[in-house]
């Protein structure tokens, strides 16, 4: 065991990972380590300023040092403050200027998907809707189709049935892109965020027409059985896709 006074002269030349470790090598070590003078030493490499107070503003540097050392990743995000239960959203479709498509779908739709999924999709597809990551599907009822040689746009709006606001998801934008590998058709849009958050942009909103393995694709038909939702951009969770929508310029 080493003595107290060898110790006292080595934990000053370490560095903070080291020392904090050392923390958890038994009870001696803990009660010296735990000595503010030696944090007090971590914080002076890391920003020497700090030291000029008489009393560190977070209480000790022992704190100061475990808060603020490390860029802190993988935050658990508290609970959002929305709920799919008071959510429901608009969403029209359109071939060139003619309606195709009008649904108002409550957020507990939304969240549920397709059960089961249909016969005649395809198996890429099918492990597509499959996959972890959160996505929000819903059933086109009733279904309808789309020729390929025609612009077909999509609007989005979401309401809160909590407080009667409405914000806007996407806005008549285009499904440029048809992979036809996938069976799906995609538009996007930026969303537009509360100014409360002036300095977060960039972040899209995408919707998908989720097609039938069919010959019609071969006659410039889509088969349209659902409609997809997601931010996969950013939000990978149903907690996270929650706050975002959170962050809408709610009107």
């Amino acid at each position: 065991m080493f003595t107290e006074e060898v110790l006292k002269n080595v934990f000053p030349l370490l560095e903070g990972e080291d020392l904090a470790a050392c923390m958890g090598v038994c009870k001696q070590w803990r009660h010296i380590a735990k000595d503010d003078f030696y944090w007090k030493c971590q914080c002076a490499k890391k920003w020497p300023s700090v030291c000029k107070r008489t009393k560190p503003t977070t209480g000790t540097y022992y704190k100061m040092f475990q808060t603020f050392s490390k860029r802190r990743l993988n935050r658990t995000l508290p609970p959002p403050r929305l709920s799919f239960e008071n959510l429901e959203f608009f969403v029209d479709i359109w071939s060139e200027d003619k309606p195709v498509y009008s649904g108002l779908i409550p957020g507990l739709a939304m969240e549920t998907g397709i059960k089961p999924l249909p016969s005649g999709i395809s198996n890429v597809l099918r492990t597509h809707l499959a996959k972890p990551d959160y996505k929000m599907v819903v059933p086109a009822e009733p279904r309808f189709t789309v020729p390929l040689n025609q612009t077909v746009s999509v609007s989005m709006l979401v309401g809160r049935n909590d407080s009667d606001k409405v914000a806007r998801i996407i806005n008549r934008s285009v499904f440029e892109y048809i992979d036809r590998s996938s069976y799906r058709a995609l538009a996007f849009e930026y969303l537009d965020l509360s100014p409360y958050y002036p300095f977060v942009s960039g972040i899209r909103a995408w919707v998908s027409l989720l097609f039938m393995d069919a010959e019609d694709i071969n006659d410039g038909v889509l088969d349209v059985f659902g409609i997809q939702l997601d931010f996969c951009d950013v939000a990978e969770t149903k907690e996270e896709v929650l706050w975002l929508l959170d962050m809408l310029d709610w009107k």
